[in-house]
C-alpha cells in the first residue's frame, strides 16, 4: 500500500507511486497467500485492498484467481492498470469496498503490509467484514512483533532502527499475534491460521520472524462467534 502521511487538514496525501514504488512482498508471503486461498476452496474473486502498484495482485493473477485491487494513490492504480491483471479502482479503504467494482461480496480479501501503515484500522477491518461473503476470508500480512523479538532487539541495541520514527508515513501501527488476533474477533472473523514469515534464517527461527501471514474467516451467520 502506498504510504501516506497526514496533513494539517486532517486528510491524507499519497506519495507519488512513480516517484517511491513499493517494495515487491511477493517473494516472502506469495506462496503463503496461494497456499492458503487454494486450501479453502472456491475462492475466485479477491480483492486485494492497498493494492499499490500491483506487483502482489499481479501474482495472484498468475495464479488463476481473479483479482480486483483498490487504493487511494491515484498513480500507484495507474501502474496496476498497466500490468493488466486484474480490475483496479481509485478509492479509501475506508468506505465501500464493493462498490467501485459493482459486485455484491467478494470470496477473500487480502491485504498486505497494509494494516500497519492504518490510523483506524478497525474501520478498515469493519469494511472488509462488509464486503465478504459468508465464510470468506481475509488473509492479512503485517511485520511480526512479539516478546522475544523485542528482547533480541534490545540486547543487540537494534530498536531504535527498527521501529524508527524517521521513516516518512511508515509504520503507524506495530502489530503481535495477540493484538491482530484481538482486533478481529472484535469485528467478528475466526482466526483459521497463523504463519511466521521471513527471508532466509528468519524464516525458520521460531518468533524472530520478519512478518507474519494471518487467515480469518467470515462466519457463516453472526451467531457463530457469539
Amino acid at each position: 500500500m502506498v504510504k501516506f502521511e497526514q496533513t494539517c487538514r486532517s486528510d491524507y496525501v499519497y506519495a507519488n507511486y512513480d516517484e517511491h514504488p513499493d517494495p515487491s512482498h511477493r517473494p516472502m508471503y506469495l506462496k503463503r497467500v496461494v497456499r492458503c486461498l487454494r486450501d479453502h476452496g472456491s475462492i475466485t474473486t479477491i480483492l486485494d485492498a492497498g493494492c499499490g502498484g500491483g506487483d502482489f495482485a499481479e501474482g495472484m493473477y498468475k495464479e488463476g484467481f481473479g483479482v480486483f485491487g483498490i487504493d487511494l494513490s491515484e498513480s500507484a492504480v495507474r501502474a496496476a492498470q498497466e500490468r493488466a491483471c486484474g480490475v483496479f479502482k481509485v478509492g479509501s479503504i475506508y468506505d465501500d469496498l464493493c462498490a467501485p467494482f459493482g459486485l455484491k461480496a467478494f470470496d477473500a480479501v487480502v491485504a498486505v503490509e497494509t494494516i500497519e501503515h492504518l490510523y483506524s484500522p478497525r474501520l478498515f477491518v469493519k469494511r472488509v467484514n462488509d464486503a465478504l461473503r459468508p465464510n470468506g476470508i481475509f488473509i492479512v500480512t503485517t511485520p511480526y512483533w512479539g516478546y522475544f523479538k523485542n528482547i533480541a532487539l534490545a540486547v543487540t541495541n537494534r530498536t531504535d532502527s527498527a521501529l524508527t520514527a524517521l521513516w516518512e508515513g511508515g509504520h503507524i501501527k506495530h502489530w503481535s499475534r495477540r493484538t491482530l488476533t484481538e482486533l478481529m474477533t472484535e469485528q467478528r472473523f475466526e482466526l483459521i491460521a497463523f504463519e511466521g514469515c521471513g527471508k532466509g534464517v528468519r524464516d525458520w527461527v521460531p518468533y524472530l520472524w520478519s512478518g507474519m501471514l494471518m487467515v480469518f474467516r467470515k462466519p457463516e451467520s453472526p451467531t457463530q462467534t457469539q
